[in-house]
């Protein structure tokens, strides 16, 4: 028997009063948010909408080493002698190479199988100019990897596909990478998904993250646009800036995926820094994560945050009460971005391959 789905998206009002210096009262509304997924709170400021924000009123200029390449080792002159090489008793060459796009184990991983993927041969590539068939290379490189990954290691099915874009978003060199990750420990996101996409589907005999997007796409007010199959909306209750999820409803592997799939989600990813660009943005973190198991209920979504710009003097997007109290505290409705994305998701173009 199909039971209707339960999902709650939960808001509620709280008030701050104080005396301003002129002994004026003051009534502050703060919103608080629970994520429907993962029952997290979230906290939005919305006194704080229209507060200019130092280091935003442009774009920064790119960082000092987008010009200094001479020492870059994921640069062409440097990759083939200079990076890491896959073992010769796992895999048929030392790196990975599909077009402009190199694979080699990362060189500080984080996990038993861990990897870098280039996807443009230039140093530096600024937020918004990428082309979706590097980022659709790189991503086929990955997925190759990861598959190879499972014959030599069969437990090894918690994986992730990761990107820091600039120092401010974690990245430690500028030229343009993807970080990939497989082990059979799972992380703790991975964890409590794997758990709670199971239960849902036993409850509810229907996906967690597709019942979700139905929600959203019948509300409206957040759901963004569609890149072929891949359907972009802003999160409920964010936990990050400008947070943007994109959902591949009732696929549950990167090993289903087809270069169609890869060029939509490049494609979205795009216009998602055209976005953050137009917000005078150009730091983000951007993060794919599965469970390749058959027995997994966890679909495929994509989720992207901006970052604090990386620019001299610009206050950090997490404070003590998002590392202390483990509430995101943001200041812009997420109902706000998604009527600022909608525009560039409907001029795109999709893949048809």
């Amino acid at each position: 028997m199909r039971h209707r789905h339960q999902l709650n998206f939960d808001r509620k009002d709280i008030i701050a009063s104080f005396l301003a210096p002129s002994s004026k009262p003051v009534v502050k509304k703060i919103e608080i948010r629970t994520n429907p997924i993962t029952y997290r709170t979230c906290r939005i400021a919305l006194s704080r909408i229209n507060e200019p924000e130092a280091g935003t009123e442009t774009l920064p200029p790119p960082p000092p080493d987008a010009f200094k390449s001479d020492n870059c080792p994921f640069c062409n002159h440097h990759v083939f002698s200079k990076t890491p090489q896959l073992q010769s008793d796992s895999f048929s060459m030392g790196r990975l190479v599909i077009n402009e796009s190199i694979l080699f184990p990362n060189l500080f991983p984080y996990g038993s199988f861990s990897a870098v993927s280039l996807f443009d041969k230039a140093h530096y590539v600024e937020i918004g100019s990428a082309k979706p068939q590097t980022y659709m290379d790189s991503f086929k490189n990955s997925i190759q990897y990861l598959k190879q990954v499972r014959t030599i290691d069969t437990k090894a099915v918690y994986t992730a596909i990761t990107q820091n874009h600039l120092p401010s978003a974690g990245g430690s060199l500028v030229h343009p990478h993807l970080q990939i990750n497989a082990d059979s420990v799972p992380s703790n996101h991975q964890r409590f998904l794997v758990q709670r996409s199971e239960q849902y589907f036993k409850v509810h005999n229907s996906f967690l993250f597709s019942d979700y997007l139905k929600h959203e796409k019948s509300e409206g007010s957040r759901y963004i646009g569609k890149t072929g199959d891949w359907e972009w909306l802003t999160a409920f209750a964010p936990e990050g800036f400008f947070e943007l999820w994109a959902i591949l409803p009732s696929v549950t592997s990167l090993q289903e995926l087809n270069d169609e799939n890869l060029m939509n989600l490049s494609t979205g990813i795009i216009n998602a820094q055209k976005l953050y660009r137009k917000l005078n943005r150009n730091g983000y973190n951007l993060g794919l994560l599965c469970v390749e198991d058959p027995s997994s209920y966890l679909e495929l979504r994509m989720v992207m945050v901006v970052r604090s710009n990386y620019a001299p003097w610009v206050r950090n997007d997490h404070t003590g009460f998002e590392v202390m109290l483990g509430d995101m505290a943001t200041f812009i409705p997420p109902e706000e971005t998604a009527a600022l994305a909608k525009p560039i998701w409907a001029d795109s173009d999709t893949c048809d391959l």
